[in-house]
């Protein structure tokens, strides 16, 4: 049976006054209406000369037989707005914890602030949204990252020995530097940004200027050089090596001052203190130790992790230090009772990076399989003796392989990755109201659009870490290089060759696979998936069962270098594979 309707003569009370009520305008004639802009916002006409110059640009890559590869708007995160918003609502707010509520919308995106306005909202720091992704043309592993001192570019090191710099604004390549003869292991500015200390496989230490002018070069351990962190004042920095120990070196006069002995086995990584005159080092033999750098003495050792050390890392405020291990958990001490703080359990695989974010108390690891798990730890102390804390955020896909390293923005808006799958990537924070957001799915893998422009120089002068291009073998030869994943070896064409069609240079390794993989019509490019676990970063790319030297079969021959990095000479000595 229906209910009967209401009358729509029922009376509704009204909250609002009667004057704020609206009401059709008494005079039509008289009501405004636009007569100008009516259509909607169009893009700023292309100037003709720019467009002369990419028809220009594609009819020289159609001659070369190149594909022509699409323009597309260069994507750019700046924080400058944000910024001078922040320093404005800093003089004008009406009190001292005053910030603007964000809401989640498109409109809200202009307010967004930097992290170190929302002190007490750690999900403003989670960087989470896939921003670029940059490769240099020889592909290679990149083995460490981080942010220059004033947070405009990005150094990395890679296996070839390379550092590349990249703009932290646009995310383009600028400059590529042969730094190093054979792959770098580690670098780290000083506290005061003045200078650079780089170590590599062999074993050599090496300092550069900001403008990577290179200073001085010395061998300071027989074997790879792991890890190396400054002392608070710069005055020296300590190593650490696959030889099993610890050297506390003084920087000025490149002079090692003492030898820390204690571990059993390699040591992976050391950091020192932020303010404190104390050392931590992880090792192969499972075992984390805190040293004096005074006296030598181990202060104390940690056994909690069931397999190798691979990274650790001091929260800013000295208190916690966190540690990844291959037992895939990251484990926070707190030293001031030298304790376990939290058990961070996520990784389906070995963990290999871990960081932290410069304002808020997040923690991101990175692991072999690729994922990067973001840890908030700014919750309630824990009352069990071993709580497990769930990751606040995850990116399963962030890449294809390996991740050997990751650094913050001095900012903390900007997060940036190091991956054994050849490519940098860049992310930030998630905007309000992105409709776009992988946030809460848990991540999904980034689109396939490598950036290399800035690095296809049309001309035939060969520059270092450029490519030749075209039909041409790499230096001129027709040879295959065998690379050594243990019994999964495989057979790896000289890259950009032209009867190759995974070797031009639109082919990523890790991106996909060709049409004739493995079917035997062609050789291969990339190594077949593996079911086990992937190997160390010690051991993929070390010396095969017929007894060649590590780091030698990475890449083919290459030309000379003069000097310490200085300068490139195409006729000088070749100084075999690095």
């Amino acid at each position: 049976m229906a209910l009967p309707m209401p009358s729509m003569d029922t009376s509704i009370p009204m909250l609002l006054p009667s004057s704020s009520i609206p009401r059709p305008p008494s005079h039509p004639h008289l009501e405004w209406t636009p007569k100008r802009y009516l259509s909607d916002p169009q893009p700023p006409p292309m100037d003709d000369s720019r467009v002369l110059e990419q028809e220009m640009a594609a009819a020289r890559q159609l001659q070369d037989g190149k594909a022509v590869k699409k323009t597309r708007p260069r994507r750019t995160v700046d924080f400058n707005a944000g910024m001078g918003r922040w320093n404005l609502l800093r003089k004008h707010r009406p009190n001292s914890t005053y910030v603007p509520s964000m809401r989640p919308a498109p409109p809200f995106i202009i307010d967004l602030l930097p992290p170190i306005a929302y002190p007490g909202n750690s999900s403003t720091s989670l960087c989470t949204k896939f921003i670029h992704t940059s490769t240099n043309k020889i592909r290679c592993p990149v083995n460490v990252v981080t942010w220059t001192p004033e947070g405009r570019r990005v150094l990395t090191g890679s296996t070839s020995g390379e550092f590349t710099l990249w703009n932290g604004l646009t995310f383009n390549f600028e400059t590529i530097l042969q730094a190093h003869d054979s792959a770098v292991r580690a670098f780290q500015f000083t506290h005061s940004g003045a200078f650079l200390a780089s170590a590599d496989q062999n074993g050599i230490i090496k300092y550069f200027q900001p403008n990577m002018n290179n200073l001085t070069a010395w061998a300071g351990h027989r074997e790879a050089i792991r890890g190396l962190s400054f002392s608070p004042d710069d005055r020296r920095f300590a190593t650490a090596s696959d030889d099993s120990t610890i050297r506390i070196w003084s920087f000025e006069e490149s002079r090692e001052e003492s030898v820390l002995t204690g571990h059993g086995w390699d040591v992976k990584c050391v950091e020192w203190h932020p303010s404190k005159g104390l050392l931590v080092s992880g090792s192969k033999d499972n075992q984390i130790k805190f040293w004096d750098p005074r006296t030598g003495a181990v202060l104390s050792t940690l056994h909690q992790h069931k397999n190798t050390i691979q990274g650790l890392a001091w929260s800013p405020n000295g208190n916690l230090v966190a540690s990844a291990s291959r037992d895939q958990t990251v484990r926070v001490f707190d030293i001031r009772a030298m304790k376990e703080f939290r058990v961070l359990r996520g990784h389906k695989k070995e963990v290999c990076s871990v960081t932290w974010h410069p304002v808020h108390p997040i923690l991101v690891s990175g692991g072999s399989e690729g994922a990067v798990l973001h840890w908030d730890l700014g919750g309630p102390e824990p009352t069990t003796l071993q709580p497990v804390t769930q990751p606040r955020a995850t990116l399963s896909q962030a890449h294809d392989s390996n991740i050997w390293s990751m650094a913050f923005h001095p900012m903390g808006h900007l997060f940036v990755t190091a991956s054994n799958d050849h490519t940098t990537r860049f992310w930030s924070r998630e905007r309000p109201g992105d409709a776009t957001s992988v946030f809460s799915g848990g991540g999904e893998k980034p689109p396939e659009i490598i950036d290399m422009s800035g690095q296809d120089d049309e001309d035939d002068a060969m520059v270092p870490g450029f490519s030749y291009g075209g039909t041409n073998k790499w230096w001129g030869k027709d040879e295959d290089t065998v690379v050594g994943l243990g019994d999964n070896s495989y057979t790896q064409r000289a890259p950009f060759s032209g009867d190759d069609p995974m070797g031009s240079d639109d082919f990523i390794p890790g991106f996909g696979t060709a049409d004739n993989f493995g079917s035997g019509a062609g050789p291969s490019a990339v190594a077949p998936k593996q079911s086990g676990p992937l190997p160390g970063q010690e051991e993929m790319w070390t010396a095969d069962s017929r007894g060649e030297s590590r780091g030698e079969e990475w890449g083919n021959r290459r030309g000379g270098w003069t000097g310490r990095g200085r300068g490139y000479n195409p006729n000088g000595p070749r100084r075999g594979r690095y």
